[in-house]
């Protein structure tokens, strides 16, 4: 298998990554991996697409930290490829990370929809990604998942929804990821909700949300793969992250810890509601975040943590995880195009 990973800058990849991770047990497994940029790609004037493409020149490594670093040494393997022979392109850069570079935000959409058209599996779909390309996707989901929420750059509008819900909410960017501009406003806070919306508004719309106290506990990452909660051997590929200190924020990134989590009915259930969107719009991988029966957001472009929630569930997700792909290039040699890309997704 032709396997290639689309992050924002190969050589600006940081770790923990479950991109580099799932690369690392794709390679140990005998495919071709390559590692492409956002800034990697080219149309060229015959209609093929190619890319400026990194892959390793040994055949074995201890762990994401020696693979990444031999990535972008002098050692590694540099090659223009073309994008077209590949039998999978996924789909892995955050275009939050990109909000500096506004062309890069939307590059693999356009580059990723030219592949499908070339008949390459490209995961995510591209049309599914350009749908949630900031957090109003998450609004098309069921409202009796869904915290109460206003989305706006009205001053006014959000100081009344804060006094409406009790002096405390939470406000974020509609455009971002990682825990970034993320603020629980809190009673005491009145006379500064106006210069914390600013912070918050220099990146564009705010979310504002209802604070839901059984989230001050941390939240649940479950992953989802072709449309469902992912499952390898009974064990579910989740984690509880839990905040570092008195921050809200429970990412990894930002100073949050994983701790196990066990699975629940209720949550299972909520997953179901999810599903056939997540179905509707070929995400094929995604990251739930949940607070009891309660979604708080949907990451589709680079949901991160599966690699950890491997090692604590004691599975080895990433392996399973590049297995699924082994099987959607064997349902496109079978059946050819039978299954456009958006069905593909879910296969």
């Amino acid at each position: 298998m032709r396997l290639g990973f689309v992050l924002n800058d190969v050589m600006n990849e940081t770790l923990p990554s479950t991109t580099i991770n799932l690369a690392i047990a794709a390679f140990h497994m005998g495919h071709e991996v390559w590692l492409i940029g956002v800034g990697d790609f080219a149309y060229d004037p015959n209609d093929t697409i190619h890319a400026n493409a990194l892959s390793a020149s040994k055949k074995k490594f201890k762990d994401a930290e020696d693979f990444l670093a031999h990535i972008i040494s002098k050692e590694a393997k540099k090659e223009r490829i073309t994008v077209e022979d590949l039998d999978v392109l996924m789909l892995r850069n955050d275009p939050a990370a990109d909000f500096d570079k506004p062309w890069a935000q939307h590059a693999a959409l356009v580059f990723g929809a030219a592949a499908v058209a070339h008949d390459v599996i490209v995961l995510n779909d591209p049309s599914g990604l350009s749908k949630a390309i900031n957090k109003m996707y998450f609004q098309h989901f069921p409202k009796s998942i869904r915290l109460k929420t206003l989305i706006s750059k009205n001053t006014h509008d959000i100081t009344e929804f804060y006094h409406e819900n009790n002096n405390k909410i939470i406000i974020k960017p509609l455009l971002g990821s990682g825990g970034r501009n993320v603020f629980l406003v809190q009673p005491d806070d009145e006379a500064n909700i106006k210069q914390m919306l600013q912070a918050v508004m220099r990146d564009g719309y705010v979310i504002a949300q209802e604070y839901f106290q059984p989230a001050a506990e941390g939240d649940i990452r479950l992953f989802m793969v072709n449309g469902r909660p992912f499952e390898v051997n009974g064990k579910y590929a989740a984690l509880k992250r839990v905040s570092g200190g008195h921050d809200v924020r429970s990412n990894i990134h930002a100073g949050g810890h994983a701790e196990p989590v066990k699975i629940t009915d209720k949550i299972l259930e909520l997953t179901e509601v999810v599903r056939p969107k997540l179905v509707q719009d070929g995400i094929f991988f995604a990251g739930l975040d949940i607070v009891d029966d309660k979604l708080l957001e949907v990451n589709v472009f680079s949901p991160g943590g599966l690699h950890i929630a491997g090692k604590l569930a004691k599975a080895d997700f990433c392996t399973a995880f590049i297995e699924t792909l082994e099987k959607k290039v064997a349902y496109k040699r079978y059946y050819g195009n039978n299954f456009d890309n958006i069905e593909m997704n879910s296969l």
